[in-house]
């Protein structure tokens, strides 16, 4: 199974940490290469850039949004690292949320991390009847 991973660019570190341990589990996973480097590099520029709050500049100037889509349609499912953003646990932004939406109407497996977040559009997520690992890797099918 191929498994593309995503989920907010807060959470970059985890995600790549989340690829080595499926790896390890004979998973084929993935990740965007933009988000290796940000790990390898933690002084990139574009990481300079999100943090003076100009991250929707990152996302069009590199097509993200797409590039995102054509690794969904690559991927047999997708995992969302899903951890505590500021108050929130289990985060999934707004990116994540459409990109969750673009793998259910393509009949890709979703998978979260951890449960779903008690956000304003919990019903959205709720309704695409993604798979909870409870934290843990080996739960996924």
């Amino acid at each position: 199974m191929k498994v593309y991973i995503l989920g907010s660019t807060k959470f970059v570190d985890d995600m790549v940490r989340v690829i080595d341990e499926l790896k390890a589990l004979g998973v084929d996973a993935w990740i965007h290469p933009d988000y290796i480097e940000y790990v390898k590099h933690p002084e990139h520029a574009h990481l300079k850039q999100i943090e003076a709050g100009e991250q929707w500049k990152v996302k069009k100037a590199n097509d993200y949004i797409r590039q995102h889509y054509n690794g969904i349609l690559e991927s047999d499912a997708v995992l969302f690292v899903n951890l505590k953003k500021g108050e929130i646990e289990n985060y999934i932004g707004g990116n994540a949320l459409m990109e969750m939406g673009m793998a259910y109407v393509n009949g890709k497996k979703i998978y979260l991390l951890n449960n779903i977040p008690e956000i304003q559009y919990k019903d959205e997520i709720v309704a695409m009847q993604p798979i909870c690992l409870e934290g843990d890797l080996n739960n996924l099918q």
